[in-house]
């Protein structure tokens, strides 16, 4: 187990902010976040959970406790399920997936970030949401070392959203996630620009590899490097709103884009909203925003937390003042 005292962050934040935590604990079994639990218990210092920081902006030093996992490994395949350890990087787990013909995640290859966090955040790309595979979620009780099992119906798994984010925040370590795989191959291609993508590639019926590698292709085309620019990826939730507020929108902007989510609401690509606010690519002070992605914030070299907080709301209000929509950030802001 790692303990270690007045320690930087920056190799644990995507956004490239050198901010310095109190303690930093990092555990790689199960025993040593029991060991962890029991620390947090005993003091009386705040504490910080992350995954692979690819979620989190730091506005300031943080003084206090943060509490990483580093558990790896992936138990034996049983029935199509697989259990990984919550510090496993998830793009891993997708690709051992596709090459084990285990099926179902492909859609959500190139998504930084640890298993962990897969489980707290509900990641979600082109169409699929990970809260479709999650069966199991084992963790440890901050409270009182003892190792939960939670089920896929108790985590109030929700749009970029779970119990995990709210009432249960900060109160388990999370240790091991169990996905649901399917054996057979079937492809959701009705997102984004996934299908011509693979027509531009001359594909009409891909393989998992290839439907992973277009994704992987289509991200890598619109998202920056955090090694090169930091950034969080998408920054903004994608809001979900009303049919009539829709079609009140769709009246005045012809070819808004937009997804189904039930009879009675729909998404609105966040991105575009920015992007009709004429914020993509510009930049206010030594933060910006992405010049082909308009969802996605980003330091352009020495930006403190503070800024990018700065021009998140700036934008923000922008997109409330033309749409009459509010966008809340998916970036934990700390």
């Amino acid at each position: 187990m790692k303990d270690l005292s007045n320690y930087s962050l920056l190799q644990h934040n995507t956004f490239g902010i050198d901010a310095k935590c109190s303690r930093f604990l990092e555990y790689s079994t199960v025993a040593e976040a029991q060991e962890v639990a029991k620390i947090l218990r005993e003091s009386d210092t705040p504490y910080l959970i992350i995954g692979g920081g690819s979620n989190l902006l730091l506005t300031k030093d943080y003084d206090g406790i943060v509490v990483r996992s580093k558990v790896e490994g992936r138990r034996p395949i049983v029935e199509g399920q697989l259990t990984c350890g919550s510090g496993e990087v998830w793009d891993d787990v997708v690709a051992y997936c596709v090459d084990h013909q285990l099926y179902g995640a492909e859609n959500l290859s190139l998504i930084p970030g640890d298993v962990g966090a897969s489980a707290v955040q509900n990641i979600g790309a082109y169409g699929v949401e990970v809260k479709d595979l999650i069966t199991e979620v084992e963790a440890v009780e901050i409270a009182t070392g003892d190792i939960r099992v939670f089920q896929h119906k108790e985590c109030g798994y929700a749009y970029r959203d779970s119990r995990f984010k709210h009432e249960w925040k900060n109160r388990y370590l999370i240790t091991h996630v169990t996905y649901q795989l399917q054996s057979v191959f079937e492809p959701r291609l009705d997102y984004g620009n996934i299908r011509s993508e693979l027509e531009r590639k001359g594909i009409t019926k891909p393989t998992a590899q290839q439907l992973r590698q277009v994704i992987i292709d289509i991200r890598n085309a619109k998202l920056p490097d955090p090694k090169v620019m930091g950034n969080a990826g998408s920054f903004f939730m994608n809001p979900i709103v009303s049919r009539e507020k829709y079609e009140q929108l769709a009246r005045q902007y012809e070819g808004m884009p937009h997804y189904t989510v039930d009879a009675d609401h729909e998404k609105i690509p966040a991105g575009w909203m920015i992007d009709m606010c004429g914020w993509k690519g510009k930049t206010m002070g030594r933060a910006g925003v992405h010049d082909k992605q308009a969802l996605v914030l980003v330091n352009r070299g020495g930006a403190t937390g503070k800024e990018i907080v700065a021009l998140c709301k700036t934008i923000q209000r922008d997109v409330k003042e033309k749409f009459g929509i509010e966008i809340y950030p998916e970036v934990n802001i700390v």
